[in-house]
């Protein structure tokens, strides 16, 4: 059983660099993204198609480079929290939520007793395949397995303080996109109302000595976030990274050879 290198890094106050994948669920597109030395793999079960299948090859795949994978599940579903978990993910997003109560019922479900009443199976990779002590599997599970949960809604942001406060919760992390929607300000995301949400989710984290973050895409919106606590940080996706690669092999080609005649100043230098 292994320590969390998520969860080590944001102990130390360092920060913990996620990438969204899945899209394409390919185990050795993960592979190849935890050997260029990402920490967390956010595999998407809300928006993306795969299963449980892809799932395990795609958790395998981060532990043979040392990346964490993190699973959005689908919400509200107890098979939904505990699957990944058995199937190799080390820790779980939450999408929408939008009370204690639900925060509560995450950690019910995803942590042993004491701490929750998750069903004990011990045959997976979370267990070593049966090899690990019982009792020191369930402590170890409850210690290393981090919860995130998704500030998404205006309804939550309202909540964000009481949500910070449950035992369990580890990481606040703000969805950028649906909370301007939630706010009725769609995709202005320097708008002040959102800027002003953001914020109190900052201090509900340093109040309760919570973790937060969210999805960033400049080098300038990454320094603010640093700047003000934030640690946990997503940054890029597959279909992102391919379909950049594929418009500049395109736009390279087009240089080269356009309405169907060579252009040999460029070949030419």
């Amino acid at each position: 059983m292994h320590k969390n290198r998520v969860l080590q890094k944001l102990k130390k106050g360092e920060c913990v660099n996620v990438v969204n994948l899945g899209f394409f669920p390919c185990s050795s597109l993960v592979e190849l993204v935890g050997r260029i030395g990402f920490d967390c793999a956010w595999l998407d079960m809300e928006h993306r198609s795969f299963g449980l299948k892809e799932l395990a090859e795609m958790a395998l795949a981060c532990r043979t480079t040392g990346m964490e994978p993190l699973v959005r599940v689908v919400k509200g579903r107890y098979t939904g929290m505990m699957k990944p978990l058995e199937t190799g993910a080390t820790g779980l997003m939450i999408p929408h939520c939008l009370s204690t109560e639900e925060a509560r019922q995450v950690v019910n479900w995803a942590k042993y007793p004491p701490q929750g009443r998750r069903g004990f199976d011990n045959a997976g990779p979370d267990a070593d395949y049966t090899m690990a002590d019982r009792t020191e599997y369930m402590i170890h599970s409850n210690r290393e397995t981090f919860l995130v949960a998704q500030i998404e809604d205006q309804e939550a942001v309202d909540r964000v303080e009481e949500i910070a406060s449950v035992d369990g919760i580890d990481v606040l992390f703000i969805g950028p996109a649906d909370l301007s929607l939630s706010y009725g300000i769609p995709f202005q995301f320097e708008h002040p109302t959102l800027k002003k949400a953001i914020e109190r989710v900052r201090d509900a984290a340093a109040a309760q000595g919570k973790w937060w973050g969210t999805p960033f895409g400049s080098i300038e919106e990454g320094k603010w976030l640093v700047e003000n606590g934030a640690r946990f940080l997503a940054h890029g996706a597959d279909v992102l990274a391919i379909k950049d690669g594929f418009l500049r092999y395109r736009k390279t080609f087009e240089l080269i050879c356009s309405n169907g005649k060579i252009n040999y100043d460029v070949i030419n230098g």
